[in-house]
């Protein structure tokens, strides 16, 4: 209470030394004075400088806000108290690192609001203590006001958070040499071509503008071909380039631009963006993102997105800060061209020419990665070796002939989502979702083995050989066959609740090819399931308005990805969100 009672009449004596300096500056104007020499004390006369506790006190001129002095004696005529604001002894703008000019003809307020922006006192003060505290641990070259107050921010202006925050992300730019970042990287020729995301103009607040086709990239053709690692370090250069953009803005727009806009183009998403270890690469993207690049997002605007991007929504939202989800803005299909959409937040003549304006935009366009970029310490070119990673998610299983792999799924509710997403290593398969429509063990009925020398691994069996489809059994997803090198991802929402088997069974191809041969009867299947429950399914479909107004598509996504999608025919079953998609790279 104390403390609230001093900053209120703190505030009030600034406002009426505001008042009384506005007056005589006016005063001198009508009397045409220009210019004034600064005020210098008399010989023999002796200043005495205020000591404000450290708590309220600024730092010294090097901090860049204010350095305040008084000196004692008689009244000082007009002109004395006008030296006293133009001169050295007043507030004057000067930052440790160039955060604007310092000259002596401005005052501290004017910095703060060309700068930093409005601020209240106590704000102020977070940023003075924070700032001071820096001085004193970290010598040398210390963040520029804007950067600091960026962490302020995103700590809701708690000092001791926000210092904490800071301090693990500076040793974290110390470590990883991310100042030098803009400066010595060079993104690789794989990146340049099928990394579809590029910077385009800025917004109508001069928000440096970034459009990224998410739903036109390869993730896994990424991945497997420059590694998890060099797709970090590609965001990060990409985050280092929108703070200098930033910052360039600030000083040429003549009001500060502390964050970006950026355009998420989602046309072409589909099941096959699920792929597990890309959502896992993607959490830790945003991870470290939001822990050394705060508030540094200033509208995100995610335009024709599609049916299946809810579940994607709804595997990271919880990942992602409070106040950046409030800053995502959500269009699907053409909603983006009505009033509220695009043209509310970005000029009409930098709208791209693929969301319907007439600028261009060079952005690459992404596409697949061609299978000869891929590189041998990112992806599993043998066979009968290890997985992608060592603690990777996903599960492997020889089907043998006569002798397929079934995983069981026990869905306690209708509504339930049962996703899967199976990379074909070696052979061709049939794939098909069934429904028990009588309770079976939990235990496998059988469970085949194979040799230690193919890598020990077999294929486990559900379905007794009597079970017959119809009294026993019910396809709820028709067959597809999936041949060598095939990627498949999909899901169904169920209709009632149960006992559900996914059957990947050996599929002789010799039959139908003509090809006499001899075929080794055994494929191998590298596959991941999950069950979403249907609170958690509801939950992301009610995140989009728009979702509500059409029907679920019971047809196979098409993608204008370059290169080959299909998938099977139209599905029986209405509650089906999207069929199984097959990805046939070159």
């Amino acid at each position: 209470m104390v403390e609230k009672i001093a900053m209120k009449q703190y505030a009030a004596n600034i406002k009426k030394g505001k008042e009384v300096i506005e007056y005589y500056i006016n005063e001198l104007i009508s009397e045409g004075v220009s210019t004034i020499p600064r005020w210098q004390p008399p010989e023999g006369h002796k200043s005495k400088e205020i000591e404000i506790p450290s708590s309220e006190d600024t730092p010294s001129q090097d901090s860049g806000l204010r350095s305040r002095t008084n000196s004692s004696g008689s009244q000082h005529s007009r002109s004395s108290v006008s030296s006293l604001v133009l001169g050295a002894s007043a507030a004057t703008i000067k930052s440790p690192v160039s955060d604007g000019p310092s000259s002596p003809d401005k005052l501290e307020d004017v910095y703060i609001e060309r700068y930093l922006g409005n601020l209240s006192l106590v704000q102020e003060s977070a940023l003075v203590q924070l700032q001071q505290w820096l001085q004193k641990t970290h010598k040398g070259k210390i963040p520029k006001d804007a950067h600091i107050l960026r962490f302020l921010r995103a700590r809701e202006f708690s000092v001791e958070k926000a210092r904490e925050m800071l301090v693990h992300s500076l040793a974290w730019r110390k470590l990883h040499s991310i100042d030098k970042l803009l400066e010595t990287y060079t993104p690789s020729e794989v990146l340049l071509q099928y990394y579809s995301g590029g910077w385009h103009y800025s917004d109508k607040d001069g928000r440096p503008l970034y459009v990224l086709k998410l739903g036109q990239m390869d993730v896994k053709g990424l991945m497997r071909s420059v590694g998890e690692e060099a797709i970090l370090k590609h965001v990060l250069y990409v985050n280092e380039e929108g703070l200098r953009r930033a910052d360039e803005a600030t000083k040429s727009r003549g009001y500060p631009v502390s964050a970006c806009t950026c355009i998420v183009d989602l046309e072409g998403l589909s099941m096959r963006h699920l792929w597990r270890p890309g959502i896992r690469a993607l959490l830790r993207i945003i991870e470290v993102v939001e822990a050394n690049y705060p508030e540094t997002m200033g509208r995100l605007l995610i335009v024709r997105a599609p049916r299946v991007f809810p579940v994607l929504w709804t595997l990271i939202s919880p990942f992602i800060d409070e106040n950046t989800r409030q800053k995502f803005m959500f269009y699907g299909g053409n909603d983006y061209q009505e009033p509220g959409g695009l043209r509310d937040f970005i000029d009409e003549k930098y709208i791209p020419d693929f969301l319907g304006g007439h600028c261009y935009c060079d952005v690459p366009d992404g596409g697949l990665v061609p299978k000869s970029l891929y590189k041998e310490e990112y992806q599993d070119k043998s066979p009968e070796g290890p997985p992608l990673s060592v603690d990777s998610c996903y599960n492997t299983s020889h089907v043998v002939k006569d002798f397929p792999h079934e995983v069981m799924i026990q869905v306690p509710q209708r509504g339930s989502v049962i996703t899967w997403d199976f990379d074909i290593l070696k052979g061709d398969v049939t794939f098909t979702v069934l429904r028990c429509k009588r309770s079976i063990s939990a235990d496998p009925v059988h469970q085949h083995h194979v040799s230690a020398a193919t890598g020990g691994i077999g294929s486990v069996q559900y379905i007794d050989k009597n079970m017959q489809v119809g009294p026993d059994l019910s396809i709820v997803e028709r067959p597809l066959i999936c041949r060598d090198g095939d990627s498949v991802q999909g899901s169904h929402v169920v209709s009632e609740s149960g006992s559900y088997i996914l059957q990947w069974k050996y599929f002789d191809s010799a039959k139908t090819s003509f090809d006499f041969t001899l075929a080794p009867h055994k494929s191998k299947v590298m596959y991941h399931t999950e069950l979403l429950r249907s609170e958690a399914f509801r939950g992301s479909m009610s995140s989009l308005q728009s979702y509500h107004s059409g029907s679920l598509s019971s047809r196979a996504s098409q993608s204008s990805l370059t290169g080959s999608f299909s998938g099977p025919g139209p599905s029986s079953n209405p509650n089906r969100l999207v069929e199984s998609t097959r990805l046939s790279r070159p």
